[in-house]
């Protein structure tokens, strides 16, 4: 069976936002630095959708990383799965068993899913406990949201081409105060391009700036609606604050779409 379009982009999702902010927890977390510090290896996911395969492969560098888009041929690890769906339902973090190929390096599947469990701190449901957990959780979220507007806007989605296409050129800031969280998302005539960061070449059309590691949070597990969240101080809106609610209604579709 054919994926519908929603699984399509979902997968887009997963494999152009998701993955590659495994980055961050591979410099970011001590204990998951040092597992994969002396590993080089290709680990790749993939999913039948009616006679064509769709996928993504992980490549581990020593201490480098990376994301490369597309199925090939040599990966030391291959998850493979029967549909987009049941991918798409794995890496939300629901019980699916993919068939697993290529197991010749020792202790490469465990440190993998020990990883992909890691991101599992950025499910809606997930409220860490500790500084380092909440503010992680927070750099990851922000890190992949602002590409996956990018990537839902490049993926084809009716309403974000709409809202980009009649755009100039303009920036929309993320940033968490007292912290170095920090992510853009530039749009310019229907084109979309996400950076991390504080995008330094102009103002900003809109500055989401979060108060703090806990308001941010608030927001991300929507303990406070947005417009409420603005209103309790969590959040404060510079520039066009009808434009930060248009993009923060984007936010909530894509986290429905990976969850």
């Amino acid at each position: 069976m054919a994926a519908t379009e929603r699984e399509l982009m979902a997968a887009r999702i997963f494999m152009r936002a998701v993955f590659p902010v495994m980055k961050v927890v591979l410099n970011d977390v001590p204990s998951m630095k040092k597992k994969f510090e002396n590993v080089k290896a290709r680990v790749q996911f993939v999913a039948h959708n009616d006679g064509e395969k769709i996928g993504a492969c992980l490549v581990f560098d020593n201490s480098d990383f990376k994301v490369e888009q597309g199925v090939f041929e040599k990966a030391d690890i291959i998850f493979s799965f029967k549909s987009v769906k049941k991918m798409n339902d794995m890496l939300a973090g629901k019980p699916v068993f993919p068939s697993i190929k290529g197991m010749s390096k020792p202790g490469l599947l465990m440190k993998v899913m020990g990883l992909l469990l890691s991101l599992k701190i950025m499910m809606p449901n997930a409220r860490p406990k500790s500084y380092e957990k909440k503010y992680l959780k927070v750099k990851l979220a922000f890190y992949m949201i602002t590409t996956a507007l990018s990537q839902y806007n490049k993926g084809g989605d009716p309403d974000m081409m709409k809202w980009t296409s009649k755009q100039p050129d303009r920036i929309y800031q993320m940033s968490v105060e007292g912290t170095d969280i920090a992510a853009y998302l530039r749009v310019k005539a229907g084109n979309t391009k996400a950076g991390r960061g504080v995008y330094e070449r102009r103002r900003p059309f809109v500055h989401m700036k979060f108060h703090g590691v806990d308001g941010a949070l608030a927001v991300l597990l929507r303990d406070e609606e947005f417009v409420g969240a603005v209103g309790k101080g969590f959040v404060t809106i510079e520039g066009a604050p009808e434009y930060g609610a248009q993009i923060n209604d984007f936010m909530q579709r894509i986290q429905a779409l990976v969850t």
